[in-house]
């Protein structure tokens, strides 16, 4: 019986040459989740679309652009075409914007609660909860493992690890979480709105302690490279 071939490395193989993967149509179905509501590989119906490439009077490069918006909750998105490709039906080259990844930067831990929180934003009270996991995962990777949240955040802000207000905020995402995990009965689920707040924040503590953290590491690195190239050998080393 013939095996069927790996879908992840046909794509791989597919960006590695240049073969676009979506063309211009009345559906389009973009690899992922929407990056609105994540909802995993739904239909975009096209609304609207340039008819032939719009002129670009700086002299650059030439595109048909066209939108689309998402059949589940009605999120847009914008759609560009080949440089100088006039056709209707041509190749799509970029989708604005695209589903969301978490950033290489973060903590193992902290990073799969985060993608977990931003894949099910269609459900709200699992978001908030992944949300409220990954901040506190954040917590402990900074050295705030023992107590409840609640201490960990506070004792944090004390000790100016984070701001007034990212505490206040991240108290918000705790009580969130809190809610549906507890099956709190006045007041059970959260709100997709909430939810959106909560992964908002998660995403915002994630850059905050780590990723601006190993940006500037990367660009004090950099740095010192450039000031300090490496020197070309002597003449004499170089006939040894």
């Amino acid at each position: 019986m013939a095996t069927l071939p790996d879908v992840t490395k046909l794509r791989e193989l597919a960006d590695a040459l240049g073969v676009p993967r979506l063309f211009f149509k009345k559906a389009i179905k973009p690899d992922g989740r929407c990056p609105h509501c994540a909802t995993p590989n739904p239909t975009f119906e096209q609304w609207w679309i340039t008819h032939g490439t719009v002129e670009n009077k700086l002299g650059g490069p030439q595109y048909v652009w066209a939108t689309y918006f998402c059949s589940v909750c009605g999120g847009g998105l914008l759609t560009r075409g080949k440089a100088g490709e006039n056709s209707e039906q041509g190749p799509i080259t970029l989708v604005v914007p695209s589903s969301k990844v978490v950033h290489e930067d973060l903590p193992p831990m902290a990073k799969r609660f985060l993608q977990q929180a931003l894949d099910t934003l269609h459900a709200p009270d699992a978001a908030a909860v992944m949300a409220g996991a990954a901040v506190d995962a954040m917590l402990k990777e900074i050295g705030y493992e023992k107590g409840s949240v609640y201490e960990r955040v506070n004792l944090a802000v004390k000790e100016h690890k984070l701001t007034e207000s990212m505490g206040e905020w991240a108290h918000e995402v705790r009580l969130g979480a809190n809610r549906p995990r507890h099956a709190d009965i006045e007041k059970p689920h959260v709100l997709p709105a909430e939810a959106a707040q909560a992964v908002e924040f998660a995403e915002s503590l994630g850059h905050f302690l780590f990723v601006l953290t190993k940006r500037i590491e990367r660009g004090k690195l950099a740095a010192t490279e450039a000031s300090n190239p490496p020197t070309e050998p002597k003449e004499q080393e170089k006939e040894k």
